[in-house]
Parts: structure tokens; C-alpha cells; sequence
């Protein structure tokens, strides 16, 4: 899944600033042990007390032996809440925040996680250059997570989580492009194996594998607003590029990129 415990946060980079928004993103993954479909639903919106935040996310990856996609394989949500009731102070910059995340994957749960925290948000003056700082307590639930390979119980050595969301309107002096993403790493007991080829659909070979304890996960997207040179501002094409170490099931560090649609409702 391309965003299994993190966040494709683009809508995040305008914090404070941006306008209410909800989008439809439609990825093809070109990883290796990918070759699918994503769609992401995700909606940002701001109100006197902060901002609230929200992503689903489908991967078509159940297939027919003709390998034909014929169902999502897996479905996965985040929602996050970011409380602000002194914005007209000078501690406007500093949210508490709070998220929930959860799914599961090919007929596996993905462990619930909560997180709570601090947001910190930094901005220029007209807010089309941004970058948010979190630190945050990460809680996992276990409770169904099965054992590491040397027979230890899964936990996390430290419970926290680091992100980093980014957001650079007009890029490069162009209008309508857009470098947005965001970076996450966390600790996490888990158990990773080697990728087989494309050729063996994403199973993992799990006689190459080992116990992990900490995840980075990266996926910064370069979106431009073609729409907007025949009239339709809603429309935007563009990458994604998933940057992972010791994600998922994955063993080692992998780059997947995505060319994908977005429409803004």
C-alpha cells in the first residue's frame, strides 16, 4: 500500500493559511513490486480552532490469474486534528495535535496507531512556501501482531514519530506548480523480507528476512495546474515518488514512483 502509517499530507503545507479543500488523487505505482492503482481521498480544513485533516486510500491490487485487477486490495485512513484556540497570539505557530490511523491489507490489519503531539508551522508572508515540524507520541496496538522472529513480543522501542510536511507554491517562478510532501520516521518492531521481482507480484521472500525497528517513509509530489491553461482550475497531473526504509513488509530502502491526476472539488 503507498501509504500504509503515514501521510499524504500536501493539504497540510497550507496549515493556517489554505482554504477548505477536498481532493480525488488517482496514482499508477511503477514500483517493482507494485504495478497498480492507488486512489486517495483526502480532505483539509480549517476553522476557528484549528485544522482538521483526512485521507482513505484503495490499492486495485486483487488479481485474477490473467492478472487482471479486479478489486481494491486493501484500504487504509488517517485522520488528524490539529487544536489552536490562541491563533491572534504569538504562540499562533504551535498546534496540539492528535490523528488516528488504521486499514488493512490483503486480509491483514494494519496495526491501530494514535499519535499526540505538537505541530509547529512556519510560513512566508504569503504562505506559498511552508513547512510544518512535528513531534509526536506514537501508540501501537500490538494485540494482534504476532511475535518477532526471535520470539520477542513486538513494541516500540521508542514510542514517538518525526515528521516533516513541505509545501513551495509556484515553483521555479512557474504558476500552478507545486513541490509538496512530507517525511515521516518512527519506531516500530516489525518483520521485513526481501522484494521478489515484478515478476512474482510483490511477494516477499521470507526466507530473506530479518526483525526491523524503526520506518522511514518519504513521498514528496510535484503536481502542475494544467487545467488552468483551458479553464478548469480543478485539474492538476503529476508524480509521486515513495521513499521507504524497512516500510511495510519491504526490506531495505526503495524508491517507487507514481504518475498520477488530481481534481479538486
Amino acid at each position: 500500500m503507498k501509504k500504509i502509517l503515514a501521510v499524504s499530507i500536501a493539504a497540510l503545507a497550507f496549515a493556517l493559511g489554505a482554504q477548505a479543500q477536498t481532493n480525488l488523487q488517482v496514482f499508477y505505482d511503477l514500483g517493482k513490486d507494485r504495478k497498480h492503482v492507488t486512489t486517495t481521498m483526502e480532505g483539509f480544513y480549517n476553522d476557528k480552532w484549528g485544522n482538521t485533516f483526512f485521507f482513505i486510500d484503495h490499492d486495485y491490487n486483487s488479481k485474477t490469474d490473467k492478472d487482471h485487477s479486479y478489486a481494491p486490495s486493501g484500504t487504509y485512513w488517517e485522520i488528524a486534528r490539529c487544536l489552536n484556540f490562541w491563533q491572534d497570539t504569538r504562540l499562533a505557530p504551535l498546534s496540539l495535535h492528535a490523528e488516528y490511523n488504521g486499514g488493512v491489507y490483503n486480509g491483514y490489519t494494519i496495526n491501530n496507531a494514535w499519535l499526540f503531539g505538537l505541530d509547529y508551522f512556519i510560513h512566508n508572508s504569503d504562505f506559498r512556501n511552508t513547512l510544518n515540524l512535528k513531534v509526536l507520541y506514537k501508540y501501537i496496538d500490538y494485540s494482534n501482531a504476532g511475535k518477532n522472529l526471535d520470539g520477542s513480543k513486538k513494541k516500540s522501542n521508542v514510542p514517538m514519530q518525526l515528521t516533516v510536511v513541505w509545501g513551495m507554491q509556484d515553483l521555479f517562478g512557474l504558476k500552478g506548480l507545486r513541490f509538496s510532501g512530507f517525511a515521516d520516521f518512527w519506531w516500530e518492531d516489525h518483520t521485513v523480507a526481501k522484494v521478489l521481482s515484478d515478476r512474482d507480484k510483490g511477494y516477499r521472500d521470507w526466507s530473506d528476512s530479518k526483525d526491523a525497528t524503526v520506518v522511514f517513509l518519504s513521498e514528496p509530489q510535484l503536481w502542475y495546474n494544467v487545467g488552468r491553461l483551458f479553464g478548469v482550475d480543478n485539474f492538476n497531473v503529476g508524480t509521486e515518488v515513495e521513499l521507504s526504509y524497512d516500510f511495510g513488509s519491504g526490506k531495505g530502502f526503495w524508491v517507487r514512483p507514481c504518475l498520477g491526476a488530481k481534481w479538486v472539488f
